[in-house]
């Protein structure tokens, strides 16, 4: 019987270097012989990527906290159900962008709708699927939300139909609650979150990524 595989996530701001992470530890992991799936929230599926352009596209107006969170876990119990379960079945290591607790960190602590609702819906929806670990990858607000807005705009410049920018128009404040609700997070679930300082060098935020890695899975 195959061995259940490793469910790894990456949670941060926007701008927070989380795909060049995600890449970069599967190149790493790769290399030691393991089986990688790669896969982001929202989206991984062909619903949950059309759930995505609704959720992301700066010409979304008018959604409600409460429908934005419904959208969020729509696309992630699609996921879990087509993605996640079946590569962990067959023994892969899981790199998921986003999962959960971004729900939790943007509707919860950014729109305020508190973090009760979300650990409900996981409960229902997601069979309360925890990750084995999670990398929060940790910046400056000003810095991670003006790298974004830098990065959307290029895209947009370069794809004009890959605009992702509806939530990079929010205010700093509105930030300023998600890096907290992760922060809180991290301390509730210390075990699982661990808090990667992301200001340094690229390689020296994988250097601690690594590190990690290699305890989880015994490297």
């Amino acid at each position: 019987m195959t061995q259940r595989g490793k469910f790894i996530t990456f949670e941060g701001l926007d701008g927070s270097g989380k795909s060049t992470q995600v890449a970069k530890l599967a190149r790493s992991l790769r290399a030691h012989g393991f089986s990688v799936t790669i896969t982001r929230e929202p989206g991984g599926t062909a619903a949950g990527e059309r759930i995505r352009e609704v959720l992301l596209h700066s010409s979304t107006h008018g959604l409600s906290p409460l429908t934005e969170m419904a959208l969020m876990f729509a696309s992630r119990a699609q996921h879990i159900e087509e993605v996640i379960l079946p590569a962990l079945a067959e023994g892969r290591i899981v790199l998921c962008d986003r999962f959960t607790d971004s729900t939790e960190a943007y509707q919860g602590g950014g729109r305020k709708l508190g973090s009760k609702p979300v650990v409900q819906l996981h409960e229902v929806l997601c069979g309360n699927l925890q990750p084995d670990l999670t990398i929060l990858l940790d910046n400056d607000v000003s810095f991670s939300v003006g790298r974004a807005r830098r990065r959307n705009r290029k895209h947009k410049n370069h794809r004009p139909d890959k605009d992702e920018n509806r939530f990079e128009q929010e205010n700093r404040a509105f930030f300023g609650r998600v890096r907290n609700a992760y922060l809180a997070l991290a301390a509730r679930e210390p075990q699982r979150v661990h808090v990667v300082n992301a200001r340094g060098a690229p390689e020296e935020t994988h250097a601690a990524i690594m590190e990690l890695v290699r305890k989880k899975l015994k490297i």
